[in-house]
């Protein structure tokens, strides 16, 4: 049995290092990146990322940095909100496990001072491995936000698009990784969030990947909705591969996804980040081959954890990262000794 090329790789976030936050510092920081890294080297991981370290604040180390590092250097967004805004806000479908909204919308969103490129610049040489950069999609920041001035969710999503296209094309990694765990709970929107996405990646030089899931909030699920339909969704995207979770929601949804368009490659989650028990390499394994029995092994080309491992401790993360190698190691010692896949 031929097998295409099957990467493993992470999502994204990697627990913050107790040292680090109790003493932040800008040495520190890049001491954490390095550990960061090399921890991922030494799983064996064919695709690292920075653990999202490269977002932390070390003045602010309780920030968000999966919303607010993107949200309040930009013009046009105020952090500060009256009360009355926050209620409005709370009252929005869907956004009850957020306390408050990350900004309120004030005027026309600029880049102000937000540097990505300088973010990938002080990662891209700490390793030898393929790295990827990861950033949160404008469907993603615009719903976290009050809109005092766009009124209109399209609208301010498609200038968030621009923002974010005009500091991606200035970044040469090797992958760049979308993250939305909005849109799968908001499935509406789908019929016109292509377009902003879209607008983003035509900024990007490198391999385009989307992250999609239904929320890893305090380890909780926060959206509700099916993989199916957002296949239709999927299929007008301009990207390469999907980073999709599947380890804890289970894989009766696979069928779906003979669907897709057959340039888009499938990324698999097998590891279930909202659980500390390690799943043993046969357990990965076995969820790659009945994957690749229902879709083709030229469908499945990347394997991963279903999401960012920030709220693990750093020893089950390291050993989670370890059985996603050896189980995708596994799995093709079999696939290439001709064992055919079972469903």
């Amino acid at each position: 049995m031929h097998v295409p090329e099957l990467r493993t790789t992470v999502v994204g976030s990697y627990p913050v290092p107790t040292w680090l936050a109790a003493q932040p510092s800008t040495p520190h920081l890049r001491d954490a990146l390095l550990v960061v890294l090399k921890t991922q080297e030494l799983a064996g991981l064919d695709v690292i990322a920075d653990g999202e370290l490269s977002r932390f604040n070390v003045n602010h180390p309780e920030t968000n940095g999966m919303i607010d590092y993107f949200i309040a250097p930009m013009t046009g967004i105020d952090t500060a909100l009256t009360r009355e805004e926050t209620e409005r806000f709370r009252s929005q479908s869907g956004m009850g496990f957020r306390a408050q909204p990350a900004g309120v919308v004030r005027g026309k969103v600029g880049e102000g001072t937000l540097n990505l490129p300088a973010a990938w610049r002080s990662v891209k040489d700490l390793t030898t491995r393929p790295l990827k950069f990861t950033f949160t999609s404008p469907y993603m920041l615009a719903k976290t936000l009050c809109d005092e001035h766009y009124r209109d969710l399209r609208a301010l999503t498609m200038d968030l698009a621009e923002v974010l296209r005009r500091q991606i094309a200035a970044i040469d990694a090797p992958v760049l990784q979308m993250d939305e765990a909005h849109l799968p709970g908001h499935i509406a929107d789908a019929a016109w969030a292509h377009e902003p996405l879209n607008h983003v990646w035509g900024g990007v030089r490198g391999m385009r990947g989307l992250h999609l899931c239904f929320g890893n909030y305090g380890g909780q699920s926060i959206q509700k909705g099916f993989w199916r339909d957002l296949v239709p969704f999927l299929n007008k995207l301009h990207v390469d591969h999907l980073v999709l979770e599947f380890a804890r929601r289970g894989y009766e949804e696979l069928p779906a996804f003979k669907e897709l368009r057959p340039d888009i490659a499938l990324g698999l989650g097998v590891i279930d980040i909202k659980d500390n028990e390690v799943e043993s390499p046969d357990t990965v394994a076995q969820r790659i081959e009945h994957a690749v029995g229902v879709l083709g092994a030229a469908r499945v080309q990347w394997v991963h954890p279903d999401c960012g491992f920030w709220m693990l401790h750093r020893t089950v993360a390291d050993r989670k990262m370890a059985a996603l190698v050896a189980g995708r190691d596994l799995f093709l010692g079999h696939a290439t000794s001709e064992t055919p896949p079972t469903v």
